[in-house]
C-alpha cells in the first residue's frame, strides 16, 4: 500500500469511529465522578444580590453549592489565541468562574455539585437568585455610550481600529465628481456553530496536579487559561483532549473547563464532570459575531471601483472571547479583496452587549465581510448594467497581491481560473440571459461570490507547532502532534505526510489521534486553516530529520554509499535496489550491543510565511414568490487551495462548508426577545437545514503548487463556509430584482421585501 500525498487515503480514524470504538469525552467518566450543573442567570443584564440554596440541599444526592460569592475573584481570557509576553497584545482578562455582574441571559451566577446528574440538575433548578436589573443591550449601535458591562470599558466599547488606504472618501469623491454613489447597509445575523456534541468538561486531581479532560480544539491553550483562572502553575495542570464531535471554532475557547477544574477542588479532588445541554450550548458557549456595516462607493460608469467607506460594527456579547480580532479580520477582507483605486477607508468597531457572546466560528469574520463585498459588487453591477463577473474581473486584486499592512502575499494565485472554471461549469453567461425580465410566481436566478483567505495567523500572531517521530522495531513509525483532530481529517493527512518523506507505506504510521499536555508537543491547536500549513510543516521537517538519522545509522553498517527511503526499506538511491528493511534497520539501531540508538527526531516550527487562498461559489436557485421561499437547485464551489493532500477529504471539506454557508443565508439565527432572552435555542425551532434542503453539493479545485506550503498546499478547512450566503442572495437579486441586505433570507424577510417591491400585496392568502 503506497498511498501517500494527492491520493484519497481512507480516514486512518474511520473505523474506530464508525464501529463505537473511538473514546469521546463522555466515554472516559470514571466510576466514582460526581456532576455539575450550572445556575444561570435569567436577566440579560444586572447584578446578584443573593443566592439561597437552602432548597437545592434538600434534594437527595445534593454534594455542594458553589456560588459567585465563594470563587476566588480572579478574571481571565477565554479565546483560544496563542499567548503574548507582551501585555498589549494579551487577550482580555474578564470572565470570572462565576458572576456577581450579569452581563447576559444565562451567564454563570452558581454551580451544584451531585451524586448523580439528575441531582445536580435538580437541585440547580431549585437555587434562588435575586437580581438587580437593568435595561438590555442587544446591539451593538445601542450599547456603543450606554452603562458600561465592565468598568474598564466605560463606554462598552473594545475597540476600534481603521484602515487608510490612498485618498479619503472625500477626497476620491471631490476629484471624481461624475462617478457614481452607492450607499447601502448590510446586516448579519447571530448564529451558533451546532457541533454534535456539546461542551463538555471531566476534571479530577492527581496529587496537587488537576487533569482537565475536555473536548476541546485547543489543549495547550487551555492548559494556559485554567492556570491562570485557577492563579494556579502550569506545571500543575495536565489537559487531555480525546476524540471530538465537532467545534467549527467553538470550541477555540475555553468554555467550561476552567469552571470544571475549580469544581473538583472543592471537592477533595474528586471527578467532576461538567456537560452543557443543547439549550445551554446554544446560550452559554460562542455564536458567530451579528455585524452591521455602513458602506459608500463610489464607481466609475465603465465599472472601475473608485473608492469605498466603511463604517462596521460588530456585537460582542458579554464578555470579550475573541474580541475585537474576528471585526478586524473582516476588514482585512474587505481591503483583500477588491482594489479601490483611489482610496479605501475601513472603521471598525468591538462592542460589549447584552447578548451571548461571540467567538471563533468557521471563517472568523470573513462571511460578514463577504456578504458585504459581495452584495455590494451585485448592487453595483445591477445599476451599471454589467455583469457581475466582469465586474469582479475589473477590480479584483491580481496575481502577487501583497497586503500593505501585513506583507501576506498571494504567493500562487488560482483566483481567476477558479471564476473562469465556475463560470464554464455552471454555463453562467447562458443562464444570466435566460433568467432576466422573469414573469410569473416561480422565477429562478443564479449568483455568485468569490473570497480570499488567509493560512494561519502569522505575522498578526505567534504561529508555532511540534512534532515528534520515531522508528520502532519493527520498521513502523510513531508520530505524536500537539495539532488536533476535531473531525476534520488531520490526522489523516499528517499519515499521508509521513509516509511520503520516509517512503513507507501509511499503514506503517501510527499516529497518537488525542493530546495529552503532558506528552504531546505543544500546538497551538485547530484553527485559522493552518494545521495542515503550520503543523504540517513541523511534521515534515521532523520526518527529514529522522530520515537522515536513518540513513546515517545504514551508512555505518553499509558503508558510505548513497542512500534513500523507499517502500519500506532502504535502498540505494540511484538503482532502488533493497539494502536494508527499515524492520532490520531498526532492530540493529535499538539493540546492537556496538552503537545502541533510539532513532527520534523531534522540531519545532515557527512559522513565518503565510499566503492566500481563495475561491468562488456559484448558486442557481429557484424563488417561490407567493410562499417566499428559495430553493437551493445547483451549489458549486471551485477553490484554490494548493496541492490537495487528500482530495476525497479535500471535497468533504467543501461540502461541509458549503452545508453551513447555506444555512447561514437561508435559515439560520439565534432570535433574541427584547429581554435578551434566546428564543430559539434548541434544534427544533433552531433552522438547521437538512439533507432534503440540499441538492448535490458540487466541488473543483484549481491546483497550484504554493511555494509556502509544506508539500505546496494551503488553506481550505474554512473557506468553503464564505461564499454560498452572498451567492444565494445574489442569485435571488437575479432571480426576482429584489435586494435583501440581511441574512438569513428567511421566509417573513422575503415577504416584507416582496411586498415592499409590489411583487405580493400584504395580507393575500398565497398558499
Amino acid at each position: 500500500m503506497r498511498m501517500r500525498i494527492g491520493e484519497s487515503l481512507i480516514r486512518v480514524d474511520a473505523h474506530a469511529k464508525v464501529t463505537g470504538q473511538a473514546k469521546f469525552t463522555g466515554d472516559l467518566l470514571p466510576r466514582d465522578c460526581l456532576y455539575a450543573a450550572i445556575v444561570h442567570a435569567d436577566c440579560a443584564n444586572g447584578r446578584v444580590l443573593s443566592i439561597d440554596g437552602s432548597a437545592a440541599e434538600k434534594v437527595p444526592g445534593f454534594v455542594q453549592l458553589v456560588t459567585s460569592f465563594d470563587v476566588p475573584d480572579t478574571r481571565f481570557p477565554t479565546a483560544g489565541h496563542p499567548w503574548s509576553v507582551e501585555k498589549a497584545h494579551q487577550d482580555i482578562a474578564d470572565r470570572p468562574l462565576l458572576t456577581k455582574r450579569v452581563r447576559l441571559y444565562g451567564d454563570y451566577v452558581a454551580a451544584v455539585i451531585g451524586e448523580t446528574r439528575l441531582a445536580a440538575k435538580k437541585a440547580a433548578a431549585l437555587v434562588k437568585v435575586e437580581y438587580e436589573t437593568y435595561p438590555p443591550l442587544l446591539t451593538a449601535r445601542e450599547a456603543l455610550g450606554a452603562t458600561p458591562l465592565h468598568e474598564e470599558f466605560p463606554d462598552n466599547l473594545i475597540a476600534h481600529s481603521r484602515i487608510r488606504l490612498g485618498m479619503s472618501y472625500d477626497e476620491a469623491k471631490a476629484s471624481e465628481p461624475e462617478a457614481l454613489e452607492f450607499v447601502k447597509r448590510y446586516d448579519t445575523q447571530i448564529v451558533q456553530h451546532c457541533h454534535l456534541e456539546p461542551a463538555q468538561s471531566l476534571a479530577y486531581m492527581e496529587g496537587e496536579r488537576i487533569v482537565v479532560v475536555s473536548s476541546t480544539q485547543i489543549p495547550h491553550i487551555i492548559r494556559r487559561i485554567v492556570s491562570q483562572a485557577l492563579d494556579m502553575p502550569m506545571g500543575r495542570i495536565r489537559v487531555i483532549k480525546p476524540c471530538i464531535g465537532g467545534g467549527f471554532g467553538n470550541k477555540q475557547d475555553a468554555l467550561v473547563e476552567p469552571l470544571a477544574a475549580y469544581l473538583t477542588t472543592r471537592v477533595g479532588g474528586r471527578p467532576v464532570f461538567l456537560e452543557l445541554s443543547r439549550e445551554e450550548t446554544f446560550t452559554d458557549t460562542r455564536v458567530r459575531h451579528p455585524m452591521s456595516f455602513d458602506v459608500k462607493a463610489l464607481v466609475r460608469r465603465d465599472g472601475t471601483l473608485l473608492a469605498r467607506k466603511v463604517e462596521g460594527w460588530s456585537a460582542q456579547g458579554g464578555y470579550a472571547s475573541h474580541g475585537h480580532s474576528v471585526v478586524a479580520n473582516s476588514a482585512s477582507a474587505i481591503k483583500q479583496l477588491y482594489r479601490d483605486a483611489l482610496g479605501l477607508e475601513c472603521d471598525v468597531r468591538t462592542v460589549y452587549t447584552t447578548t451571548p457572546v461571540a467567538g471563533a466560528m468557521r471563517a472568523y469574520g470573513i462571511p460578514q465581510a463577504d456578504f458585504l463585498t459581495e452584495s455590494l459588487s451585485d448592487d453595483i453591477a445591477l445599476v451599471l448594467g454589467m455583469d457581475p463577473i466582469e465586474f469582479r474581473m475589473k477590480n479584483k486584486v491580481e496575481a502577487g497581491y501583497v497586503d500593505p499592512h501585513s506583507g501576506i502575499t498571494f504567493h500562487s494565485y488560482g483566483l481567476e481560473a477558479c471564476i473562469e472554471k465556475g463560470r464554464a461549469a455552471f454555463d453562467w453567461d447562458k443562464k444570466r440571459i435566460a433568467y432576466s425580465n422573469q414573469q410569473g410566481p416561480i422565477r429562478r436566478g443564479v449568483g455568485m461570490a468569490m473570497f480570499i483567505y488567509k493560512t494561519g495567523v502569522h505575522p498578526i500572531s505567534l504561529e508555532t507547532a511540534g512534532a515528534r517521530v520515531t522508528l520502532n522495531q519493527d520498521g513502523s513509525v510513531m508520530v505524536q502532534m500537539g495539532a488536533t483532530e476535531i473531525g476534520q481529517g488531520a490526522d489523516t493527512v499528517f499519515t499521508q505526510m509521513a509516509a511520503q518523506v520516509l517512503g513507507i507505506s501509511p499503514h506503517k504510521v501510527h499516529l497518537v489521534s488525542t493530546q495529552d499536555t503532558d506528552i504531546a508537543p505543544y500546538d497551538s491547536g485547530a484553527y485559522a486553516s493552518r494545521q495542515t500549513y503550520v503543523s504540517g510543516g513541523a511534521l515534515k521537517r521532523a520526518c527529514e530529520m529522522l530520515k537522515e538519522k536513518i540513513i546515517g545509522y545504514a551508512r555505518e553498517i553499509l558503508g558510505d554509499v548513497a542512500l534513500d527511503l523507499r517502500d519500506d526499506g532502504v535502498v540505494e538511491a540511484d538503482t532502488g535496489v533493497r539494502k536494508l528493511t527499515l524492520e532490520e534497520l531498526a532492530l540493529e539501531a535499538q539493540y546492537s550491543l556496538r552503537r545502541s540508538e533510539h532513532l527520534t527526531a523531534e522540531y519545532t516550527n515557527n512559522c513565518k510565511d503565510n499566503t492566500f487562498s481563495s475561491g468562488v461559489g456559484f448558486v442557481e436557485v429557484e424563488v417561490d414568490i407567493p410562499l417566499c421561499k428559495v430553493k437551493v437547485l445547483r451549489i458549486l464551489n471551485v477553490h484554490d487551495s494548493g496541492v490537495l493532500i487528500n482530495p476525497q477529504l479535500a471535497a468533504a471539506q467543501v461540502h461541509g462548508g458549503m452545508s453551513m454557508g447555506m444555512g447561514y443565508g437561508l435559515s439560520e439565527e439565534l432570535l433574541l426577545d427584547q429581554s435578551g432572552r434566546p428564543l430559539n435555542g434548541n434544534l427544533l425551532d433552531y433552522k438547521l437545514p437538512t439533507a432534503m434542503d440540499h441538492p448535490d453539493l458540487e466541488t473543483d479545485f484549481v491546483e497550484l503548487v504554493d511555494p509556502t506550503g509544506p508539500f505546496g498546499n494551503k488553506a481550505l478547512g474554512e473557506p468553503p463556509a464564505i461564499p454560498p450566503a452572498p451567492a444565494i442572495r445574489n442569485a435571488v437579486l437575479h432571480a426576482t430584482g429584489v435586494a435583501v441586505d440581511s441574512l438569513p433570507l428567511s421566509p417573513q424577510k422575503l415577504y416584507e421585501h416582496f411586498v415592499r417591491a409590489g411583487l405580493i400585496r400584504e395580507g393575500e392568502e398565497h398558499v
